[in-house]
């Protein structure tokens, strides 16, 4: 993103929390838990303003009111070719599936990245669009979550995805 560029954020409520979007108004470049452990503050040069988010927000409501199981949003993440990678691997499961670290290091050609997948899964700056949520332990464990794992555990959940032996709670 340019610096001539405005760039904007507003926070979403939702079932899962505050969502902090961020975005250039062209593309979405972050969505971040605002009531997990690390609140994300925007830059003081962003400029508050709904708008930009209309549809993303729309589609957000949708995907928690469980009518909408794929996005389509111009997204703008920036990380590593390695991150990148990751990320789309991270697209392409399915609503309602996981995978594990493992089996995306294998689809990469990187049978021994799953730490690094790990990593990058942990990089992620747009959560729940880029569904992280859905890449598990090798066991069958759900492992950490930026947002937390009652979070996760919510997003699984939702979308009927949630391992054998992890507890139904109560979703929204």
């Amino acid at each position: 993103m340019s610096a001539e560029r405005t760039l904007y954020h507003h926070t979403l409520d939702s079932p899962i929390g505050g969502l902090l979007l961020m975005g250039d108004g062209d593309a979405l470049c972050g969505v971040h838990f605002q009531s997990g452990p690390r609140p994300t503050r925007p830059p003081e040069d962003w400029v508050e303003d709904a708008r930009p988010f209309q549809e993303v927000m729309r589609q957000l409501k949708a995907y928690f009111d469980g009518r909408l199981q794929a996005f389509d949003l111009p997204l703008a993440p920036r990380g590593t070719e390695f991150q990148m990678q990751v990320w789309r691997m991270l697209r392409a499961i399915p609503y309602g599936r996981t995978r594990s670290y493992g089996e995306i290091a294998r689809q990469l050609g990187r049978p021994e990245a799953s730490r690094a997948v790990g990593a990058a899964n942990g990089q992620n700056p747009i959560p729940v669009i880029i569904p992280c949520h859905r890449v598990i332990g090798a066991d069958g464990s759900l492992t950490g979550f930026g947002g937390g794992l009652p979070i996760k555990r919510k997003l699984l959940a939702l979308e009927g995805a949630l391992p054998p032996g992890e507890s139904q709670a109560k979703l929204f």
